[in-house]
């Protein structure tokens, strides 16, 4: 019996080891993957790129006029069929013309849920010109866009931006 309370903790010490080891070389895959590429995604305060799109409306979208939020959402990913409902609720608030929504894929349902509350540019699987413009290649992703035209803030969920609660507060009628 000694022998296999003494084999039970060695396999133990041992699993705990490997799981160590893989969170050490994750991260340091990861770190690497951001010095090969620091431009991936534009930060706060980076300009955004010239760009020209489409909306489902057939409303255009262009740098020149591109404020408040935007996400990027993709039907394949499970993060961002979660973000969605919050994203809609945050967009009622903020209202549509200040709201755009980049969605890769075919996901009929996802769109219909955001026309109503916000434009929505129906991009390919990368992202299309939008995703170019912010130099974007994940998802989801938001950006908090300000009057001239750079990112005031980013994040992967709605309470990383410091969003406005109402309407007027985003066209700059109301402080807190």
């Amino acid at each position: 019996m000694p022998y296999l309370a003494a084999a039970v903790v060695l396999l133990g010490v041992l699993c705990l080891l490997n799981l160590l080891l893989t969170i050490g070389i994750l991260r340091r895959m990861r770190a690497q993957a951001v010095l090969a590429n620091p431009l991936s995604a534009l930060g706060p305060g980076s300009s955004i790129g010239e760009f020209g799109a489409v909306t489902t409306h057939g409303e255009p979208v262009s740098h020149d006029t591109l404020t408040g939020v935007v996400g990027f959402f993709s039907a394949d990913c499970e993060a961002c069929h979660e973000l969605l409902p919050r994203f809609v609720e945050h967009a009622r608030k903020l209202g549509r013309e200040n709201v755009l929504a980049v969605f890769g894929g075919d996901d009929e349902a996802a769109v219909r849920a955001l026309t109503p509350v916000a434009r929505v540019v129906v991009a390919d699987r990368d992202g299309g010109p939008v995703a170019r413009a912010f130099q974007n290649t994940w998802t989801p992703a938001l950006y908090l866009v300000g009057d001239d035209h750079r990112v005031v803030a980013t994040g992967a969920r709605m309470e990383e931006l410091p969003l406005p609660d109402r309407r007027d507060r985003v066209a700059g009628k109301g402080q807190r």
